[in-house]
């Protein structure tokens, strides 16, 4: 068996145990709070330049996108009606928390009338019913 007995074992650890008290001096701490500070300037400085760019990237409009919007109505607390127009087509999507369905489609047509406009519904909603009524000859 091993000459060193089993409780003699620990008693050959204590010169690193030692050692191990001499780490955490106070240089020791002084330098963790550094490697800290260093760590909240260095995730300060991501997030704002996160949020540069997100500003930068919001003021550009997307040119030569072949979506756009038309407009929308809110139907429910988290869902929507919305209309957009690909290319020659405008299509009515339904959008819910976790999904998204095409109700319709029709052919481009021109804007939607302004509220200004004597003879155009006051607003979007009723002038998107309108539209779908018409559509549907009803």
């Amino acid at each position: 068996m091993n000459p060193i007995g089993r409780t003699a074992w620990p008693l050959l650890w204590l010169p690193l145990a030692g050692r191990a008290a001499d780490a955490s001096s106070p240089a020791s701490a002084g330098n963790l709070l550094q490697v800290l500070f260093g760590l909240i300037v260095v995730l300060g400085l991501m997030a704002a330049a996160a949020w540069v760019l997100k500003r930068i990237g919001a003021m550009k409009p997307s040119t030569g996108t072949m979506i756009r919007i038309i407009g929308g109505v809110s139907v429910g607390s988290r869902e929507r009606v919305i209309v957009v127009e690909v290319a020659d087509q405008w299509i009515v999507v339904g959008v819910a928390p976790g999904q998204v369905n095409a109700l319709a489609t029709m052919t481009r047509q021109e804007s939607p009338p302004s509220a200004e406009s004597t003879t155009a519904p006051p607003n979007f909603a009723a002038w998107l019913k309108k539209t779908i009524e018409k559509r549907n000859g009803n």
